[in-house]
């Protein structure tokens, strides 16, 4: 069972999901965001960018809550550069205190409403920071939009490899993979819609529906049609 609603947090999502003892592992796949997780087996943790899609779960009864972040805000959360989380999902003492995420993990094991002390938490940390790097919404609105890496460079006063260093640090990859991940998230949304996959493939940049199917096996490691149906 997996529900999720929108954070009063700007731009992140609030998910819940509870997996029975005899569930098989659940298909998380790339979004470019970096997620604070709280598991009822392994406590709290820091969900870093997946590059290809990630399998969770495991045997037995596991319930989750999570803080999904937009594409760029996680360092802000958790301190290092997103690439050092790159396909991780790490506990979170080893990036915080051990006292504090003690604390944090007692607070929220016992809260009536744990997503809302993640949420707190996470806005605490971002405010101490002054809030995500701005360069990474803008990033994320242009190659979202279709725009290539260059002109987004360019855009934004930046050389390619200048934007290619800054988005290992906000996202854990450059910017070509950021651009692949988000497109194939819009092809996924349209095509789950109803839309036929050469549509899909037409509106969204693909060369064709083949080249369409081989992006999204190669980042969701599964058939498009498996994904929509």
């Amino acid at each position: 069972m997996y529900q999720e609603r929108r954070s009063r947090l700007a731009g992140a999502t609030v998910w819940t999901a509870v997996r029975g003892p005899d569930a098989a592992p659940s298909r998380v796949l790339p979004d470019g965001c970096m997620d604070l997780i709280w598991s009822s087996r392994n406590g709290l943790l820091a969900a870093g960018p997946d590059t290809v899609a990630h399998l969770a779960g495991g045997p037995g009864t596991e319930r989750y809550v999570g803080l999904r972040l937009p594409p760029g805000t996680g360092p802000a959360v958790f301190g290092p550069p997103a690439y050092e989380l790159r396909d991780q999902r790490v506990p979170l003492d080893r990036l915080w205190p051990a006292p504090l995420v003690t604390e944090l993990t007692e607070r929220v094991a016992r809260a009536a409403a744990p997503d809302r002390v993640l949420e707190a938490v996470a806005a605490a940390r971002l405010a101490a920071r002054g809030g995500p790097d701005p360069l990474a919404a803008v990033v994320v609105a242009d190659l979202a939009a279709g725009r290539d890496v260059a002109t987004t460079a360019e855009a934004l006063g930046l050389g390619t490899r200048q934007l290619h260093r800054r988005s290992l640090m906000l996202f854990g990859y450059g910017p070509k993979t950021l651009a692949r991940i988000l497109r194939m998230r819009r092809a996924l949304a349209l095509a789950r819609a109803g839309t036929p996959a050469a549509e899909v493939a037409a509106r969204t940049g693909y060369a064709d529906q083949a080249h369409l199917s081989r992006e999204v096996r190669s980042l969701a490691g599964v058939p498009l049609r498996r994904l929509v149906g």
